[in-house]
């Protein structure tokens, strides 16, 4: 499962045609993960609608979708704002994250698929190589897609769905949240991976306990709202 993550914001695609909704979705969706928008950000409908060039219904699908990725609150008669999980509410999330996720790599110890653990290495490596050159936008993008990968091979098809929906969860709340100058370093994906070959599955589950320990370690839950201008951000080219 792979996820396009633009490397810029546009208004237009090149073939010229207004922007779509989901496509709307993924530049902002990418905006918060590279912490361009902080937690509580206010996302006016009309000015969205002047960013992106688009119609307010355009504009109005759009915030549903991000809502149902928990990227975004959507409340009655109120402006859309960028989610601002509590401290307990985004603890709770990580819980539930490690209870499913380490479930679902201790029944895949020794039973991946040979083309599976091939993807999930290439992926790893792709990880690798973009912290190497300093791309953080395409490390996440790497990052996420192992992690829904291993979500699509669980042999529980439940978990696997659970799984899918706390990694979106976790990955917000890290992007909200990650305390600024921190730096999450590759390497444990790697270890993750050599004991689900390897088929040792309390390991596979410590190794995964590890990762997200570390994603964890990185937040700052005192994070302050702040003056943002959404046609800087929004409107900025690569």
């Amino acid at each position: 499962m792979m996820h396009a993550w633009p490397s810029g914001f546009t208004t237009k695609r090149k073939d010229g045609e207004r922007i779509t909704d989901q496509e709307i979705v993924e530049q902002v969706r990418h905006a918060v993960l590279m912490q361009r928008l902080p937690p509580g950000t206010r996302l006016p409908e009309v000015t969205l609608c002047e960013v992106f060039g688009v119609s307010r219904s355009v504009v109005r699908k759009a915030l549903t979708r991000l809502a149902s990725n928990y990227v975004v609150d959507q409340r009655p008669n109120q402006v859309c704002r960028v989610r601002a999980p509590g401290i307990e509410e985004t603890r709770e999330t990580f819980d539930a994250r490690r209870l499913i996720e380490g479930e679902v790599v201790t029944l895949l110890a020794g039973t991946l698929p040979v083309d599976a653990m091939v993807e999930l290495e290439r992926l790893v490596q792709l990880e690798i190589d973009a912290f190497e050159r300093g791309d953080e936008s395409a490390r996440i993008e790497h990052s996420l897609s192992l992690h829904f990968k291993l979500a699509e091979c669980s042999v529980n098809r439940v978990l696997g769905n659970m799984l899918t929906d706390l990694v979106l969860r976790t990955s917000i709340v890290v992007a909200l949240y990650k305390q600024a100058g921190s730096c999450y370093l590759p390497g444990d994906h790697d270890n993750l991976l050599a004991q689900l070959k390897k088929g040792d599955a309390q390991e596979a589950r410590a190794s995964l306990y590890r990762h997200l320990d570390s994603l964890e370690a990185l937040l700052e839950l005192s994070a302050e709202e702040s003056a943002i201008d959404l046609k800087s951000i929004l409107g900025q080219q690569a």
